[in-house]
């Protein structure tokens, strides 16, 4: 469980989070939404520690985040897997080396078991007979499926997605929505999502935050989202769908 407890940040004279507080609880995937500016984005990044915030408190399970030392962050970073936008693989690593980065970095495996974890997550992902390929060879479902499998690498507890569908189709997309629903569920990881895409909201949106202008306005599930009396989250949800709609159709 991660909880957020009245946090803020700003940048100059610029407040970008404005006293939020939030659960992000176990097993369960928490979905972060917002327009683009609406502050979502650094929420994820004040979370993991690559922004300090101003004010609040951010508590990993018992443990208070952003007042610990360097050495102490740095142990709880083990316990976290990263799904970044893009994928953002290694271009110049094999899939096997760009699983086995974060094993080499922070274990002390043996050169056998890190193949064997490789292997592990790579068919926890459904792909088979890719160690040797470079990222240029595969699909942009298929990078995404290769990162997911990096993230989960060091059986972590915690698990952060930054737009995980960018670039996809809507097909893809959907595939690996259900691989992070899974994946979560099956190791009762806290997952976090940073997503302005509505279709993952609704395929597996079971906590839902929506940030406005810095702000929590409204947090529900996918089941709720569409009966909301909140203007703003109403106006995102319309926007984001006509626009899905338009895009298709060109």
């Amino acid at each position: 469980m991660i909880e957020v407890r009245q946090i803020s940040k700003r940048f100059g004279d610029s407040i970008v989070l404005d006293n939020i507080s939030v659960t992000f609880n176990k097993g369960i995937t928490n979905l972060i939404i917002g327009q683009s500016g609406s502050g979502k984005t650094v929420l994820l990044k004040s979370i993991v520690g690559l922004h300090n915030i101003d004010e609040g408190e951010i508590w990993y399970d018992e443990r208070k985040f952003n007042t610990l030392s360097f050495k102490a962050k740095k142990e709880i970073r083990k316990e976290m897997g990263m799904l970044f936008q893009g994928a953002a693989l290694f271009d110049s690593l094999t899939v096997e080396q760009n699983i086995m980065f974060p094993l080499d970095m922070f274990t002390n495996m043996s050169k056998k078991e890190k193949i064997n974890r490789v292997d592990f997550c790579l068919s926890r992902v459904n792909i088979i007979n890719a160690n040797k390929l470079f990222p240029s060879e595969l699909s942009g479902g298929m990078k995404k499926r290769v990162a997911i499998a990096r993230a989960i690498a060091l059986n972590p507890s915690y698990l952060f997605c930054d737009e995980p569908n960018s670039g996809l189709d809507p097909q893809t997309g959907i595939v690996i929505d259900k691989l992070i629903s899974d994946i979560t569920k099956e190791y009762n990881i806290t997952t976090i999502v940073n997503t302005h895409d509505m279709n993952s909201v609704i395929e597996i949106g079971e906590k839902v935050i929506f940030i406005h202008d810095g702000k929590k306005l409204w947090e529900g599930s996918n089941t709720e989202i569409m009966n909301t009396n909140c203007t703003e989250l109403n106006d995102f949800v319309f926007a984001t769908s006509l626009a899905k709609k338009v895009k298709e159709q060109s």
